[in-house]
C-alpha cells in the first residue's frame, strides 16, 4: 500500500514560547512501493518546502541522517530512503532484483516519482553519490543543488583503502570475494569505518555501527554487498560522464568532507572545482562518517549554501507538516 498518498497531512500545534527552544520537527517513517520494491523512508518538514533528497552509503541506511534531518526540517522537506539491500527497505524475492548501481538509481528515481517530488537538492554520501549523480545526469532540470559529503566522482578521490576492492575488480575470483567477506563485511570492519580518522573515537555512538552490523548479517545480505563491491567499478567508468554533467549543468555544489576518510580522500572534493568553478569546498577534521561527529557544522553549512543559492522557503508562513 502506498501510504505516502493515502495518509492525511497532519498539522502540529505551534510550540509555546516556553518550550520553543526545545521543539524539533517530527520525523515520520513510511514504506511505499516503487519499482516493485517496498522502499522504507524517513520524512520530515513541510510538504511545500524545498526538498532535500538524502542518499546514504555503505554499509548504513537512512539512520545515518537521524541527527541531520531535524536540524534542517524547519526549513526544508527532508526525504531519506533506504536503498535496496540496506536498512528496512524490502525487496520481494519474486522481484528477482539485480543489485547494481544502475538498478539502485532506477529504483530511487521511481521512488521520487511515486512521492511526486520533481525538484530537489540531493545530499549524497559514499554509495549515494553515484546514485544521485545518475539521477542528476538523467534529469538535470530536477536538481536544484548538490551536497556531497564524502561522495566521490573522480579517480583522484579514491584512497588506498580501495586496494582490496580494486583487486577484486581486476580478478573477481571466489578467493578475492572471500577476502572482502572476511575483512570488510565484519563487525570490526564496520566499526573501523566509523572510527578511523576520528579524533575522539569514543564520541561515535555504538548504535550506528551496531545496527549496520546486524543488518549486514541478514541471510543473503553479504552476497548483495559483495555484488555491489564488484559493480562499483561501473561508477568509476562513469566518472567522465558525471564530470561532463557537472561542466554542462554547473549545479550549485557544496562538497563537505571528512578529510581523514581513507576511502574518499580530499583530492576528490577539490576536483569538483575543475568542472564547477563556483563549487564550495569545506573540510572537517573527521573520518568517513562525518555526520556522526560534525552534524552541527554540516547542517549549518547546508543552510548557508542553499540559502545563498536561493533555495529556501518562499513563504514566511509555517506550512502544513506531513
Amino acid at each position: 500500500m502506498n501510504d505516502a498518498t493515502s495518509r492525511p497531512a497532519r498539522k502540529r500545534a505551534m510550540p509555546s514560547q516556553a518550550n520553543a527552544p526545545f521543539s524539533l520537527p517530527l520525523t515520520s517513517v513510511h514504506k511505499v512501493e516503487a519499482d516493485g520494491v517496498q522502499v522504507f523512508y524517513r520524512d520530515a518538514g513541510a510538504a511545500n518546502d524545498p526538498v532535500i533528497l538524502l542518499l546514504h552509503g555503505f554499509p548504513t541506511s537512512s539512520f545515518m541522517f537521524r541527527e541531520l534531518i531535524p536540524r534542517l526540517a524547519s526549513e526544508y522537506r527532508m526525504i531519506a530512503p533506504d536503498l535496496p539491500g540496506f536498512g528496512f527497505t524490502d525487496v520481494p524475492s519474486q522481484r528477482q532484483y539485480a543489485y547494481s548501481f544502475d538498478q539502485l538509481a532506477l529504483t530511487i528515481e521511481a521512488f521520487t516519482q511515486v512521492l511526486k517530488i520533481d525538484h530537489y537538492a540531493i545530499y549524497v554520501f559514499d554509495y549515494g553519490a553515484p546514485i544521485g549523480f545518475r539521477l542528476a545526469m538523467a534529469h538535470p532540470e530536477r536538481v536544484t543543488a548538490l551536497v556531497t559529503q564524502n561522495g566521490n566522482a573522480y579517480e583522484k578521490g579514491l584512497g588506498d583503502a580501495w586496494g582490496p576492492i580494486r583487486k577484486y575488480w581486476a580478478a573477481p575470483t571466489a578467493e578475492n570475494r572471500d577476502i572482502l567477506r572476511q575483512s570488510i563485511l565484519t563487525a570490526g570492519g564496520t566499526r573501523w569505518q566509523y572510527t578511523h580518522g576520528v579524533a575522539h573515537p569514543e564520541s561515535v555512538l555504538p548504535e550506528s555501527y551496531t545496527l549496520d552490523t546486524a543488518l549486514l548479517e541478514r541471510p543473503g545480505n553479504k552476497e548483495i554487498q559483495l555484488d555491489l563491491f564488484l559493480d562499483y567499478a561501473s561508477n568509476v567508468r562513469l566518472y567522465p560522464k558525471f564530470q561532463e554533467y557537472f561542466r554542462k549543468s554547473k549545479p550549485p555544489l557544496l562538497a563537505i568532507w571528512g578529510k581523514n576518510d581513507p576511502f574518499f580522500i580530499p583530492a576528490g572534493a577539490e576536483a569538483f572545482r575543475k568542472d564547477i568553478p563556483g563549487a564550495k569546498i569545506q573540510f572537517l577534521d573527521t573520518g568517513h562518517f562525518a555526520t556522526e561527529t560534525h552534524v552541527v557544522e554540516i547542517a549549518s553549512a547546508i543552510k548557508e549554501f542553499l540559502g545563498a543559492n536561493g533555495i529556501k522557503r518562499q513563504s514566511a508562513e509555517v506550512a502544513t507538516t506531513r
